[in-house]
């Protein structure tokens, strides 16, 4: 691969943030050890396909919208996939830690950069509140008289001390979170396969693949109801971009970056599509409701001896693997801003063991927001925060989507190299994908529940407007002009001068 950049003499591609193509770090890279391996790395990237969204919220949705909530976590995944490629092919341009923010920062503008790096943050600490409030709510299945809080509170301390210690103890102890739910998963489509074929246990007189029809059909509640769930089902996809993150801190990133992300099709249709149309053979769509995990209803209906006890196990190891890959992330995050100069620069410090200690402290005490919900409204607590994480998800994948719109109008116009890994269809499938996003957004408006993100975005475009023009938009311009970056408006994107490739 190229490394260096194509110098651009109208500054159409934005302003760099630090660096060229390939080897070049970004200086938010500097001082981190790269110690996630290959195996770390690919683990990491299964396991962000397979969260609390999945174990957990997927009861609430088959409840609303019945077997076709099979094919909205289908369609869901295709444009996941979508999006996955075009940061792939941003990520083997130019590989960083914090790529998003970087990407943002350098095709549209150090404001947009401010704003992605700072949301993304956001949805991390939300997403955060709302694994620890699963997690929480799993133990209930052992110790029903503990306070959710207390629960949730044990767990945040817990995943802190992992976070604070290395990168290397923060992906082993992933890779076995992910190891677990796959297993677990495998384990459920194997074991279901053999209640239908073979009719084992006591749901073998009722299970059946008509059941995916023969209750008032595939879509019993209605398309509406069905499309409905999609806020809830682009939740469970949240972290899959998990692997840009990493870049900064994995071993070989050209090789083990696009790997992790052309696997993701098989993620989408063995650990969802595949693991739906099981448990929904076997029970009966009617029988799930909201705040049951589907599949530790799927075990107890199954009748296997301390099955239900086992799976739960599983959806609590699940909760606490995404809140550990939030603690991650938000760290690298507010990181990657203060080397910016668009965040304090006390979050540009990392501890003796490398890692941005400040950052992830500060992250965790919000987090404890999440504990303070637990508490004061704990039957809505999961639906305000996910939500809530919903929009700055969505928010995050449209950065990404046109800050690849923008890469790739660049590499046409040849002001940038080619990335070795581009996406297909070039920039035709970014431009699907921004489409569904905005049908999704055009949900969460007209669901109460949902709605409340809404209010949330708002507020915090409120605070992050008045955090860029009165500090951050000087402390970043003063670092630019220090580092030798100038800041260039970019001209408008449009399908006609982006739409090539």
């Amino acid at each position: 691969m190229t490394s260096e950049r194509v110098a651009d003499s109208t500054g159409e591609a934005g302003s760099a943030a630090g660096g060229g193509s390939g080897g070049v770090a970004a200086p938010s890279d500097e001082g981190y050890q790269r110690g996630l391996g290959s195996r770390q790395v690919q683990m990491i990237a299964i396991g962000g396909a397979i969260g609390v969204g999945l174990f957990m919220g997927a009861g609430a949705n088959i409840a609303k919208a019945g077997p076709s909530i099979i094919l909205m976590y289908a369609l869901a995944g295709v444009v996941i996939f979508f999006i996955m490629r075009a940061l792939g092919e941003l990520l083997m341009y130019r590989p960083v830690s914090g790529s998003f923010a970087e990407y943002a920062r350098e095709f549209l503008g150090p404001f947009f950069g401010f704003v992605t790096g700072w949301t993304y943050w956001l949805l991390w600490v939300v997403t955060g509140m709302a694994e620890l409030t699963a997690a929480a709510i799993y133990i209930h299945f052992w110790f029903p008289d503990i306070p959710q809080w207390v629960s949730a509170l044990v767990f945040l301390v817990l995943l802190f001390g992992v976070n604070l210690i290395s990168v290397k103890v923060f992906g082993e102890v992933e890779f076995w979170f992910s190891m677990i739910k796959v297993t677990a998963i495998i384990g459920m489509i194997v074991i279901g396969l053999g209640v239908l074929t073979l009719g084992f246990s006591q749901a073998g007189d009722t299970a059946a693949v008509s059941n995916l029809w023969a209750h008032e059909g595939f879509f019993p509640t209605g398309i509406g109801s069905s499309l409905m769930t999609l806020q809830g089902v682009m939740f469970a996809y949240i972290a899959v971009e998990l692997v840009g993150i990493t870049a900064g801190e994995s071993e070989d990133p050209e090789k083990t970056l696009p790997k992790a992300i052309n696997t993701l099709p098989w993620r989408i249709i063995i650990f969802y599509v595949g693991s739906l149309i099981v448990i929904l053979s076997v029970v009966k769509w009617t029988e799930f409701s909201d705040g049951v995990s589907p599949f530790v209803a799927a075990f107890a209906k199954i009748g296997i001896p301390l099955g239900a006890g086992i799976v739960n196990f599983v959806v609590l190891t699940a909760a606490l693997s995404s809140c550990n890959s939030g603690m991650y992330s938000t760290g690298r995050m507010l990181r990657d801003l203060a080397e910016n100069a668009e965040a304090p620069k006390v979050f540009s410090k990392l501890n003796v063991r490398q890692s941005p200690a400040m950052g992830i402290t500060v992250s965790v005490i919000l987090m404890g927001i999440g504990v303070v919900l637990n508490y004061l409204v704990p039957e809505k607590a999961f639906a305000y925060v996910t939500s809530v994480a919903t929009a700055c998800g969505i928010w995050t994948w449209m950065m990404i989507l046109i800050s690849h719109l923008r890469y790739r109008s660049a590499v046409v116009k040849g002001r940038l190299p080619s990335s070795s890994f581009p996406a297909p269809g070039g920039s035709v499938f970014s431009w699907v994908a921004l489409l569904f996003l905005t049908m999704v957004l055009v949900i969460v408006a007209l669901d109460p529940t949902a709605r409340i993100s809404l209010y949330v975005g708002a507020g915090w475009a409120v605070v992050l407007g008045a955090g860029w023009f009165f500090y951050a938009r000087h402390t970043a311009a003063a670092y630019r002009a220090a580092n030798g970056h100038k800041a260039e408006a970019p001209k408008r994107l449009t399908p006609e001068t982006a739409n090539e490739g």
